[in-house]
């Protein structure tokens, strides 16, 4: 059975289970972020500011990283780069600038830059988890051909059973969400430290579900998310060595949980 991606139309204007799964995750997970940001005895009223500030950046991010990934249609009808009800986002995009604009808005509103990209790490996971299920309904997002022999919980997608790739990301995300959960009540973990091991988890799920996909943003000839997926984690891991490396020799990093 073929998923409706209009959930309902008035008029002309129709409403996709797509932007309302997109706009579902954000909202769960900015009231699960200012959460946290209260139980810590931050300031919530400042720190939702930062999420609403943050996401906006972060959706413009992932389309203009869509829209360089493909300038050869854009660039031939510019308007095009608006019409964001054709679709066109690109995670890494929004990821990528949303957490540029988290930390930023983090440290003007004197929360700090790493705590900000800490409160948002779980809800990012979670917001991105609840997301693919708009893939499901778009029917897009998906992997190669398989048969139900090799593969049993394949999905009938675009005339052939195929890899349900937007799934396996759900179930990642929602995994690494979870993990993030416990992982912040641990001691002695330095500020920076949850968002730090959210990009290696994810980086690491995202560059193997890669491998099943049939419509990767192409570097050359590599797939642009593993490469970037790659960088996040050598990135992280080199960060997080280095930070607690100078926090055993006595160095100056102070913010300790």
């Amino acid at each position: 059975m073929i998923p409706n991606p209009v959930l309902f139309a008035i008029g002309p204007i129709a409403v996709r289970w797509y932007g309302i799964l997109i706009v579902a995750g954000m909202a769960l997970g900015v009231f699960l972020a200012c959460r946290e940001a209260t139980r810590q005895e931050l300031n919530a009223e400042h720190y939702f500011n930062v999420c609403l500030i943050s996401l906006t950046v972060g959706v413009l991010g992932a389309r203009m990283y869509y829209v360089l990934f493909n300038w050869d249609y854009y660039g031939a009808d510019p308007i095009r780069i608006l019409a964001f009800a054709e679709g066109g986002l690109a995670i890494h995009g929004g990821l990528i600038a949303g957490s540029l604009m988290f930390a930023l808005t983090g440290i003007i509103s004197r929360i700090g830059g790493w705590m900000s990209l800490d409160l948002a790490a779980p809800s990012v996971a979670l917001a991105q988890a609840i997301g693919r299920w708009g893939n499901y309904f778009n029917q897009e997002a998906y992997g190669y051909a398989v048969s139900r022999d090799q593969v049993p919980w394949a999905m009938f997608i675009d005339g052939a059973y195929r890899h349900p790739t937007f799934l396996y990301e759900f179930i990642w995300n929602m995994l690494v969400f979870l993990f993030l959960l416990w992982f912040r009540r641990r001691r002695g973990l330095l500020t920076g430290d949850v968002f730090l091991m959210y990009a290696i988890l994810y980086s690491a799920g995202r560059f193997v579900i890669e491998i099943f996909r049939t419509d990767s943003l192409m570097l050359g000839s590599l797939r642009a998310a593993q490469v970037v997926s790659v960088v996040a984690i050598i990135a992280s891991i080199l960060i997080l060595w280095i930070r607690h490396r100078g926090r055993e020799k006595g160095g100056l990093i102070v913010n300790v949980r």
